[in-house]
């Protein structure tokens, strides 16, 4: 089993402590050194059952469904949730045509459920693990329905689009860590062992101390869903959430998160300020709501160190993702394609590492089976944070401190969860947009 990433400093309800704690060690922990927590577990161990729930059933919502069945020998989904029937349809038809997970799928009509309060439905079906994959806007509220209910989750990343969502989101897992419950992110790089291995070597000095670090996040375009007649301006939105920032939280922070983490995990903290540009320049048409298309944002950490963080989904150019970070003695490339250091302590990682969606799923169901909940709470939360700061700088084109993401206002949630209408579309304007 390769080591797992280690927790920050404890959880705190003070913002302050909260800022101050975001000094931690990653590489080189085990296991053992997450589960320090007294109270008894909630759920059942050894063999028994578990009852899975999914919430969000798109892609990725398929992805940790068929992961999660595949981590556990006596597992079964047994509840589904979402906004749109057709979407929950062709994901439960999808998981029934995989031969190696179709006898663990139990999911009859009662217990396929749909629309705003869908979460809740699953939540309350019987389950006993609560995968969510819905849009980032809602995972904060999912969150804390399920750890309410005694639920062990995993929570794709993001998991909020502004500061009160990360706040929600700390609260939650520090209640989790009370129960003893797993919180499992999906920012997966963190299991990968490759990435696992690197990182550690760095934090040894294998490259000397790390003053730079470059994450990049070329990509191309992706789906757009053409409006239907008798959509409602809610339907249109959440067919084509990841457009909208009260959804999604745009592009840098739905996406480029995973690469913003590892820097963070590179360097062992978060910035102390930020300041950036970005715009619209090639999805400039309303179907595109109101993201950005690119992102370049510096942020600046106490002792000088830097991470210098580009982003962009434009079609025709060259696509490149992963973070490069440069030390006194070396520098070190970390990407799917390779996890390398070069300089004078040359290293590479030659293993065949486990496909790190799946190490996840893995070892979430590990640490259920062995009373040992993981809880990757803060640095999920911590993260989500820091791409949310780099929006707010490329949004207004303002130097942004990370006391001041931390302690913003800005509530990007609608008035209510109904259809009808929906948030009105503003395109943030640098120089003009103030930050709240």
């Amino acid at each position: 089993m390769p080591n797992q990433p280690s927790q920050p400093n404890q959880i705190t309800g003070n913002r302050r402590q909260f800022l101050k704690s975001s000094s931690f060690t990653i590489a080189g922990s085990t296991l053992a050194s997450q589960v320090a927590m007294a109270a008894p577990s909630v759920h059942p161990t050894g063999n028994d059952l578990l009852r899975v729930g999914l919430i969000g059933c798109g892609g990725r919502g398929t992805g940790a469904a068929t992961q999660a069945l595949t981590a556990d020998e006596n597992v079964k989904l047994t509840a589904m949730g979402d906004m749109f029937q057709p979407r929950l349809e062709s994901s439960l038809r999808s998981l029934k045509q995989r031969k190696e997970i179709a006898n663990k799928i139990d999911v009859p009509e009662d217990r396929q459920f749909l629309g705003f309060d869908a979460y809740q439905q699953v939540i309350d079906s019987g389950v006993d693990v609560v995968l969510l994959a819905t849009p980032p806007q809602f995972r904060p509220m999912h969150l804390k329905a399920a750890i309410d209910a005694d639920k062990h989750v995993f929570a794709e990343k993001p998991v909020a689009v502004d500061t009160p969502g990360v706040l929600s989101v700390l609260e939650t897992c520090a209640e989790a860590k009370r129960k003893r419950l797993s919180v499992v992110s999906g920012l997966c790089l963190r299991y990968d062992q490759g990435f696992q291995e690197t990182v550690q070597r760095l934090h040894e000095g294998q490259a000397g101390e790390i003053h730079t670090v470059m994450a990049n996040d070329y990509r191309g375009p992706i789906w757009v869903k053409p409006r239907q007649p008798g959509w409602t301006d809610m339907h249109w939105q959440m067919h084509n959430w990841y457009y909208f920032t009260w959804l999604s939280g745009d592009f840098n922070v739905e996406q480029h998160v995973h690469y913003l983490d590892i820097a963070a995990w590179i360097l062992q903290g978060y910035p102390v300020k930020a300041i950036g540009m970005g715009g619209r320049q090639v999805r400039t048409d309303e179907v595109y709501g109101n993201i950005y298309d690119h992102h370049s944002v510096i942020y600046e950490y106490e002792n000088g160190a830097r991470i210098i963080s580009s982003c962009r989904q434009q079609p025709g150019c060259k696509n490149e993702m992963g973070v490069v970070a440069q030390g006194t003695n070396g520098l070190s490339k970390l990407s799917h394609k390779e996890t390398s250091i070069y300089g004078k302590n040359a290293w590479s990682f030659e293993g065949t590492a486990k496909n790190c969606y799946q190490v996840e799923h893995d070892e979430l169901f590990a640490g259920i089976r062995n009373d040992q909940p993981l809880n990757n709470g803060q640095y999920m939360a911590q993260s989500t944070l820091l791409a949310i700061m780099g929006r707010m700088a490329t949004y207004t084109g303002q130097e942004i401190t990370w006391e001041q993401a931390l302690t913003s206002k800005q509530d990007l949630s609608p008035k209510q969860y109904a259809w009808g209408d929906a948030p009105p579309i503003e395109i943030a304007q640098p120089g003009i947009t103030k930050l709240t």
